[in-house]
């Protein structure tokens, strides 16, 4: 996240190399804290796309993503059909029980 906020430092934000979007299974009004919290990190989203419970893959294909990153084994299931994709071992989904 430090290299991101760099590089949306460095370059207009129609300059910018990377895209930033935030692809969740919630509905809103779940993505509020999400957002709060990444620009207060200094984090901007390009995008910002709520699927409500919807298979995330077709949408990330779609949208014509490169990387993909969540912590939930079946979404990255879902979406490494269709991009690289990145599984991120935390939060409650990951406890060992």
């Amino acid at each position: 996240l430090i290299a991101l906020n760099y590089l949306q430092t460095e370059f207009g934000e129609d300059e910018t190399p990377i895209r930033t979007a935030l692809v969740t299974a919630r509905s809103a009004p779940a993505h509020e804290r999400v957002i709060r919290t990444l620009r207060a990190w200094g984090i901007r989203l390009d995008e910002a796309i709520f699927l409500g419970g919807m298979d995330k893959g077709p949408f990330l294909k779609s949208f014509g993503a490169d990387i993909f990153f969540d912590d939930q084994k079946g979404h990255c299931n879902s979406a490494r059909e269709h991009v690289a994709t990145g599984h991120v071992p935390h939060g409650i989904a990951n406890e060992k029980l």
